[in-house]
């Protein structure tokens, strides 16, 4: 097997810090997606955030150059909708807290979207909505607190933006988690596994690869579904995040961007020697190269329980870099 990818029939993206930022493409990606479509090997996009229905993404992604259709996307407003559709009657009124995006989805799934408590919501659906303000949230208090159900889209803390993380969906939901002193009914999104398992189903895949940026979302989500899974350093979470991850949270590969995919697979287990590092039995790196190569040889090490450190000039430097040492 020369390159990661070969080992799958099927790669699922994440989209914000993986495939673009906001909405400009990280350098790469459209160039990947291209390739892998050559070589015939399956896409799905799947995705937290709740602001755009399927169809617009996978128009986004395309003038973006990432090749997409809305068949190969899967958003948690689209999910989240459906599972409502299912537990409750048509047309039951459901307090929206979001974008344009999520109320669509709720009435084409044959339910109705509301926006006051009088208007007495079955059940409250929350996700990210850039002009989500204190009226919508205290509408919803009200309602939760009366007796609907609350479905959040997904509780991802920040937004990854070229500017640095944003307040993303989890943030808001901490608005009603304090007032209300409790946790949502449902979250649908990563880390749930029901994208990802979506996906898969889909496209009859039998060797599903996921590709995220975030370890609490991407990674976890993939861990909790099973599947195989490539960390790449463009959004979010990042090598010092990763040396700390807890079990439930460590991806099988680490790549710096979503290149790594078409690199020789290098899976996250203990070794002594890679690409110029080398790591002593006491967890001490020396020698230089990739930075990548050198966190692929610390993270076994970090997760076995030893304390990492450096003991050359450029490993120094490296971890210091990282906020790993100071």
């Amino acid at each position: 097997m020369s390159r990661l990818v070969d080992g799958y029939d099927l790669v699922i993206f994440d989209l914000d810090g993986v495939v673009y930022l906001i909405d400009k493409p990280i350098p790469g990606a459209a160039e990947a997606v291209e390739r892998l479509r050559a070589d015939g090997i399956a896409v799905a996009y799947a995705t937290n955030n709740a602001s755009r229905r399927a169809a617009q993404v996978a128009d986004a992604l395309s003038g973006m150059g990432v090749p997409a259709r809305a068949d190969e996307v899967l958003t948690s407003a689209g999910a989240s909708a459906a599972l409502l559709a299912k537990e409750l009657p048509a047309g039951a009124p459901v307090l929206v807290v979001g974008a344009d995006a999520l109320r669509d989805e709720v009435r084409d799934a044959g339910l109705t979207p509301v926006e006051t408590f009088e208007d007495k919501p079955a059940a409250v659906v929350q996700g990210y909505g850039a002009d989500v303000g204190w009226r919508i949230l205290a509408e919803a208090a009200l309602s939760v607190r009366a007796g609907a159900r609350w479905v959040a889209t997904n509780t991802d803390r920040t937004l990854p933006s070229p500017r640095g993380p944003l307040p993303g969906n989890g943030s808001l939901v901490s608005v009603l988690r304090t007032a209300l002193d409790r946790e949502p009914d449902v979250v649908v999104g990563k880390p749930q596994p029901a994208l990802f398992t979506t996906a898969a189903s889909m496209s009859h895949a039998e060797r599903p690869l996921t590709v995220g940026d975030r370890l609490d979302t991407d990674i976890e989500g993939a861990v909790t579904a099973g599947m195989d899974s490539l960390l790449v350093l463009t959004g979010v979470s990042g090598p010092a995040d990763l040396l700390a991850a807890p079990p439930e949270r460590r991806p099988t590969y680490v790549a710096a961007d979503v290149s790594g995919l078409f690199a020789p697979p290098v899976p996250l287990q203990p070794a002594t020697e890679l690409g110029g590092w080398r790591l002593s039995g006491d967890g001490a790196l020396d020698g230089e190269g990739d930075p990548v190569d050198a966190l692929r040889l610390l993270c076994p090490a970090a997760w076995s329980g030893t304390q990492v450190s450096a003991s050359s000039e450029a490993a120094r430097d490296l971890l210091k870099s990282w906020g790993v040492t100071d």
